[in-house]
């Protein structure tokens, strides 16, 4: 059977996150329905490149499923997106792959984005793509902040509770903050993710932005491996994964 990648865009705001979750709206089983009239009715199994929580969104996530039809790339990608109106997921491309790629495990590395819309006046346009911060936050401080945590580390202190990865070591290539007009960008990027890492890591990096901890404190949190002690995590609302980034990249169309 032949196997496809996916690469996709969407608004998580009504969605209970990527993963199938019984009868509530997920991105999955919403592509996966989608995609059954291609496989002969049957629901297919559609692997993400990351699963992002409720409320998160993505304008370059990667998924692979396997389908009875052996289509063009184009019809697998249009008949799909036929099928998902009204809703908020679009596949912005498709591809033919090997039949053992996989788009979690063959992921050489991900980028997510955090939009902080930092102004007293709350949001009309996206206010459930941003997290409202009405006092200035001082984005260099954050900045100076963040480079102390680039590298392989334990991240315990910015692990969820309920996270299930076997080891809470993960090795951070970029976190940057910076201001864009009314609006601070936190950009991570890293192999692989902890749940919830970037997220709790915006919310403590937004503690030294408020001037209410030093830009050593985060890097303090890191090494106490004490998720108690780290800041809170910040709404799912601003978290957007970016892309995932495979060599070589799967063939586009």
């Amino acid at each position: 059977m032949p196997r496809y990648a996916l690469l996709l865009e969407y608004d998580g705001t009504h969605f209970c996150g990527w993963q199938r979750q019984n009868a509530l709206p997920s991105v999955q089983k919403l592509l996966e329905e989608a995609a059954a009239p291609l496989n002969h009715g049957v629901l297919p199994v559609a692997t993400a490149s990351g699963r992002t929580d409720a409320g998160v969104h993505a304008e370059g996530a990667v998924a692979d499923i396997e389908l009875a039809l052996d289509l063009p790339p184009e019809r697998v990608r249009d008949a799909i997106n036929f099928r998902t109106q009204p809703h908020p997921v679009v596949v912005l491309a498709a591809a033919r792959v090997a039949p053992d790629w996989s788009a979690r495990f063959d992921c050489l590395g991900r980028g997510y984005r955090y939009r902080i819309l930092n102004r007293p006046a709350r949001p009309a346009m996206e206010a459930a793509k941003l997290w409202h911060v009405k006092r200035r936050l001082d984005a260099d401080a954050m900045h100076e902040a963040a480079q102390m945590l680039l590298g392989r580390h334990d991240f315990s202190a910015y692990r969820a509770a309920a996270c299930q990865a076997k080891s809470p070591v993960r090795t951070l290539d970029r976190l940057d903050v910076v201001r864009l007009g009314e609006e601070v960008h936190v950009i991570a990027e890293a192999r692989s993710f902890l749940h919830h890492q970037v997220r709790n890591l915006v919310g403590t990096l937004y503690e030294v932005g408020q001037g209410r901890r030093p830009v050593t404190w985060p890097r303090q949190v890191l090494e106490g491996l004490d998720r108690a002690k780290a800041g809170q995590t910040a709404p799912p609302d601003g978290l957007i994964f970016r892309f995932a980034r495979y060599d070589p990249a799967p063939a586009w169309v």
